[in-house]
C-alpha cells in the first residue's frame, strides 16, 4: 500500500519556473551573478599587481580573462553543467545524488568540493565588500579613511539581517544588479572608444603569448582565475531561477563583464603610467564627480554577492545534513518564501570567518593573493562528477567524455597549480577552513557508515507472536496506544536488535499498535510519499517515508497524517472507535521512542575508526537533538540511551585474591 502525503510535493521542484519572463530574468540577475558580477572590482588589479604595465601583459591578461569566461563559465557551467538538472535543483550535492550509484568513491570528491565552497563563502563577502569600500580612498578628503571598520560594520549587518530573512531586501537585488551591469558596460565603452585597439585582445593568440613568452607568465593564471570564481554559483542556484533564465541572462552579463575588462585594459594602456601602484583600474576609470555614486552601487552589488554566498552556504549545509554529510543543526524558515532557510550556527561560523579574514588581510590586495585556491578544488570535483553524469545519465560516448575530462582537467589543474603559490601568501587560511569543513563531513558520513556496519538487524517475524502476546497482556501496564520507533532498517521484515531489546526491556512496553518508521532519503529533492506494510494485522506496522534531500522532516505530522489516512480508509479497524488516550481526551495517544547511541568504553579500534568515531561523537554534543532534527514534539518522545560496542575489548582473567 502506498499513499502520497502531499499530492504536490513531488512536483514542488516544477514550481521553479522554466518560463522566461522579464520578472524571471530580473530575479536571475539578482540571485545568480553576485560573485562573478563583482569580479571586475579586483581581477585586473590582481593581474597587474606590482608588475610593470606593458601591452603584452594587459592585452594578454584580457585575452586570458575572455577565454576563461568562454571555456570555464560558458561551455562547462552554462552549457554542460546546467544539463545536470535534478528535478529543477543544482549544486554539488544535487549532482552527487544523480551519480552516486555509479561510483562509490565519488563521496570523497563531493566532500572536497562542498568544503571548498563553504570556505569560499567566507572570503568572497570579505573581498567583494572590501574592494568596493576601498574606492572611498579616491574621494578627496577620504584618502586616509579607515576602511576595515567600515567593512566589518557592513559585513556584520549583512549577517545580522539573515535571521529576519532576505525576502524583503531580496526584491531589490534584481534592479541593483541590473544597474551594476549597465554601469560596467557604460564604463567599459567610454574607455574602449578612447582605445578601440584593445578589442584585438579577444584573439587567443594574446593569451598564448602571455603564458609562454612573458616572464613567469603561467603564474598570472592565479589572478586570471578570479574572473570565474562565481561560476559554481550558476549551477548551485539553478533551483532558484531555472536553466533557461540563467542561460539568457548570462549572455547579457558576459557581455557587460567583457566590455568592462576591455575598458580597464584601455585605461591601463592609455592613462595608468608605468606601474599601478596599488590603484584599482575599476575606480580609476570613473570620473571624480561620479565616484561616490559608483562606490555606492559597487558596495550594494558586493552586498548582493555576499548574500548569495551566505544563502548558498545555508542550502549546502541543509543538503549535507539530509545526505548524512553533516551533524544535525537547527534550521529555521524566516519567511514563507520557498526554499529560503536560515541556519544560525552556519551564520555564526561564516560571520566569524569573514571578520577574521578582514582583520588578518586588512585590504583587498592581500585577499586577492589568497583567493581562488580553494574554489579550484570545487571546480575539479564538479568536473569529475559531471563526467559520470555525461557518461551514465546523458549516455555520451566514452571518447567524448574522455575529451571533456582531458580539456577541463587540464584547464582547472593549471589554475590550481598557478594558485598553489598563494598558499604561503594567505591561501592556507581558506585551505585550513576547507580542511575543517571536510573533516566534519568525513567524520559525520563515515562514522554513520561504521555504525551501520556494526548494527545488528533481526527478522521481525520471529518476534511477532511475542509482540502480539505483550500487546494483549493485561498484567503489563499500557505504555501507549501507539508506540513508534524510528528505524534504519529499509527492508520490510527487518528491525534493529536494540529496538527488540527496548520493547522487551525489564519493564516491557505494552502498546496496542507497534509502528516502525523508516525515513528513506531519495535522490530527488522534493519527494514526499510513504508506503505502509502491516506485518501483523492492526498490531505491527512498518512505514517507509520517502523524503527528498531538500526537505526538512516533520515526522510527527507525517505520522498523524498516516494514521488519519488509515482510519479514513478503514484499514486500522481495531482502533476506529477507541483511538484516543482516554474518553476525556480525543487526542491520539502515541509515543515516539528514540534510541540515542553513545560510545561504550568497552571498545578497541583501529586508528582510523578511533579518530572518526570519537570525532563524530564529540561533534554530536554540539549538534541538534534527534527529536528536533526529525520534527518531533519533545512531549511525545522518550529518549533511551544505548551503548554502542563495535569491537569488545579482549577477555580478561580476573581472580579473587585469597
Amino acid at each position: 500500500m502506498s499513499e502520497v502525503l502531499n499530492a504536490n510535493s513531488k512536483n514542488n521542484s516544477n514550481q521553479i519556473t522554466s518560463k522566461v519572463t522579464f520578472a524571471s530574468l530580473l530575479v536571475a540577475l539578482g540571485i545568480i551573478y553576485g560573485d562573478i558580477g563583482t569580479s571586475p572590482l579586483y581581477t585586473f588589479k590582481a593581474i597587474i599587481g606590482t608588475k610593470e604595465i606593458s601591452e603584452m601583459l594587459v592585452l594578454g591578461g584580457v585575452s586570458c580573462v575572455f577565454w576563461t569566461l568562454v571555456l570555464q563559465t560558458t561551455v562547462k557551467y552554462v552549457w554542460l553543467t546546467l544539463k545536470a538538472d535534478n528535478q529543477g535543483e543544482g549544486g554539488i550535492f544535487s549532482l552527487y545524488s544523480l551519480v552516486r550509484r555509479f561510483g562509490k568513491r565519488l563521496v570523497i570528491p563531493t566532500m572536497i568540493g562542498a568544503a571548498a565552497l563553504l570556505a569560499d563563502g567566507m572570503i568572497t563577502p570579505a573581498i567583494s565588500v572590501t574592494s568596493a569600500i576601498e574606492g572611498l580612498e579616491r574621494i578627496k578628503g577620504f584618502e586616509h579613511i579607515p576602511v576595515v571598520p567600515i567593512v566589518i560594520l557592513v559585513i556584520s549587518l549583512v549577517f545580522f539581517v539573515q535571521r529576519f530573512g532576505s525576502h524583503c531586501v531580496g526584491k531589490a537585488f534584481g534592479p541593483i544588479m541590473t544597474i551594476w551591469f549597465l554601469l560596467l558596460m557604460i564604463m567599459g565603452i567610454l574607455q574602449i572608444i578612447e582605445a578601440p585597439s584593445v578589442i584585438q585582445s579577444l584573439n587567443p593568440y594574446y593569451a598564448y603569448q602571455l603564458l609562454t613568452y612573458y616572464p613567469n607568465g603561467f603564474w598570472i593564471l592565479g589572478a586570471v582565475f578570479l574572473c570565474t570564481t562565481g561560476a559554481e554559483a550558476l549551477y548551485s542556484d539553478l533551483g532558484h531561477c531555472g536553466k533557461n533564465n540563467i542561460r539568457i541572462t548570462w549572455g547579457f552579463v558576459k557581455l557587460c563583464l567583457v566590455i568592462n575588462y576591455l575598458g580597464q585594459a584601455a585605461w591601463l594602456l592609455n592613462d595608468a603610467g608605468a606601474f599601478l601602484n596599488e590603484r584599482n583600474p575599476f575606480f580609476e576609470m570613473m570620473p571624480q564627480w561620479f565616484l561616490l555614486a559608483g562606490i555606492t552601487i559597487a558596495t550594494l552589488a558586493a552586498i548582493v554577492a555576499a548574500q548569495a554566498l551566505i544563502s548558498g552556504s545555508y542550502t549546502l549545509i541543509n543538503e549535507a545534513m539530509n545526505l548524512n554529510f553533516w551533524q544535525r543543526v537547527g534550521v529555521k524558515q524566516p519567511s514563507d518564501t520557498k526554499g529560503q532557510i536560515y541556519i544560525p550556527s552556519v551564520n555564526a561560523i561564516l560571520w566569524i570567518g569573514c571578520i577574521l579574514i578582514i582583520l588578518y588581510f586588512q585590504d583587498s590586495s592581500h585577499m586577492e593573493a589568497a583567493y581562488g585556491l580553494a574554489i579550484t578544488l570545487a571546480m575539479i570535483t564538479t568536473t569529475i562528477l559531471l563526467s559520470y553524469f555525461l557518461l551514465f545519465k546523458l549516455y555520451w560516448n566514452k571518447f567524448l567524455v574522455g575529451i571533456f575530462l582531458t580539456i577541463f582537467l587540464m584547464i582547472e589543474i593549471s589554475f590550481f597549480i598557478a594558485n598553489v603559490v598563494k598558499f604561503k601568501e594567505g591561501g592556507y587560511i581558506t585551505v585550513i577552513a576547507g580542511g575543517l569543513f571536510f573533516f566534519v563531513m568525513y567524520s559525520s558520513y563515515f562514522a554513520r557508515k561504521i555504525n551501520n556496519s556494526y548494527t545488528k538487524f533481526e527478522d521481525l517475524g520471529k518476534f511477532s507472536k511475542m509482540i502480539v502476546a505483550l500487546s494483549n497482556d493485561q498484567d503489563i501496564p499500557k505504555y501507549a496506544t501507539h508506540l513508534i520507533y524510528l528505524t534504519k532498517a529499509d527492508r520490510r521484515e527487518q528491525i534493529e536488535d536494540r529496538i527488540i531489546k527496548s520493547i522487551f526491556d525489564k519493564k516491557p512496553k505494552r502498546a496496542d499498535v507497534y509502528w516502525f518508521f523508516h525515513i528513506n532519503r531519495t535522490n530527488n529533492p522534493y519527494t514526499l510519499d510513504y508506503e505502509v506494510s502491516e506485518l501483523v494485522d492492526d498490531k505491527v506496522i512498518k512505514v517507509v517515508l520517502n523524503i527528498g534531500f531538500k526537505i526538512q522532516p516533520k515526522t510527527e505530522l507525517y505520522f498523524e497524517k498516516v494514521i488519519e489516512d488509515l482510519i479514513k480508509n478503514e484499514e486500522l479497524n481495531q482502533h476506529l472507535k477507541n483511538n484516543a488516550s482516554s474518553k476525556y481526551n480525543p487526542t491520539i495517544d502515541f509515543k515516539f521512542i528514540i534510541l540515542q547511541a553513545y560510545l561504550s568504553v568497552d571498545n578497541v579500534f583501529s586508528l582510523n575508526e578511533s579518530v572518526v568515531l570519537k570525532s563524530y561523537f564529540f561533534l554530536k554534543q554540539f549538534a541538534q537533538k534527534d527529536q528536533e532534527a526529525f520534527g518531533l514534539d519533545r512531549n511525545n518522545v522518550i529518549t533511551e540511551y544505548v551503548p554502542l560496542i563495535y569491537q569488545p575489548a579482549k577477555t580478561f582473567n580476573l581472580q579473587r585474591k585469597k
